[in-house]
């Protein structure tokens, strides 16, 4: 990521968000779902981990969006962000989620994680069997979950890998050649890592994100909203 915080598009994030006064890129038609997994792809390759880059990015997209349409429509709300999660479709990872909220919920201050029901969600958690493991998706129309794989979670600490998920929805990429410390690396590090922390550069970047993109994507919102 960009260390300039004068907007998304610096940032590397873009606004190419529906409903936010930009256009999708013309190659986004039709929309393919885009995953970011806990482990690297088996074909471990710049393409892939350019794949996965992407799909961190359209995720944060898809978040931000949700969240700055429902303070456009009520502009009078605080200056705190709040990100809200429905968990009902994961109940067997209850406490992970729980944990995973108040382990980032006590790391950054400028966005908050809230459980809530599903009409009101901005992203969701699921469950289930997948060959691909774990990971954040979004399908590129504002619709992002958070699926959390059984098997992988026997395998991997499940705190961690559903802590790593939830930093896809705060903005962050994979970083899988990362160390233990650092959450991003996800299963890079190998099944002995149980770091379920975010260290200090990346609270910091989700900080830097939440306090100065989400602020040009609501300039955006509101202008629409005041048309």
């Amino acid at each position: 990521m960009r260390k300039s915080l004068s907007s998304l598009a610096v940032l590397g994030l873009g606004l190419t968000m529906a409903g936010l006064g930009t256009a999708a890129p013309a190659a986004a038609s039709p929309v393919a779902e885009s995953h970011a997994g806990f482990v690297a792809k088996s074909s471990a390759s710049a393409s892939a981990a350019a794949a996965d880059s992407d799909a961190s990015r359209a995720f944060f997209q898809a978040v931000l969006k949700s969240v700055a349409e429902k303070r456009a429509a009520n502009p009078s709300a605080t200056a705190a962000v709040t990100v809200v999660y429905d968990a009902s479709r994961a109940p067997t990872f209850s406490a992970q989620i729980a944990r995973s909220t108040q382990i980032w919920n006590s790391s950054v201050s400028n966005v908050k994680l809230q459980s809530g029901s599903a009409s009101a969600a901005d992203f969701s958690y699921r469950e289930g069997n997948d060959s691909r493991g774990s990971y954040a998706s979004t399908d590129g129309h504002g619709s992002g979950y958070i699926f959390l794989d059984y098997r992988q979670n026997q395998q991997y600490d499940s705190t961690r890998v559903t802590a790593h998920e939830t930093g896809h929805v705060l903005g962050l990429p994979d970083h899988y050649s990362g160390p233990c410390s650092e959450l991003m690396s996800g299963g890079g590090p190998g099944p002995s890592c149980t770091n379920a922390i975010p260290n200090a550069t990346e609270r910091s970047r989700v900080n830097r994100l939440w306090a100065n993109g989400f602020a040009a994507a609501m300039d955006k919102a509101l202008e629409k909203s005041a048309r």
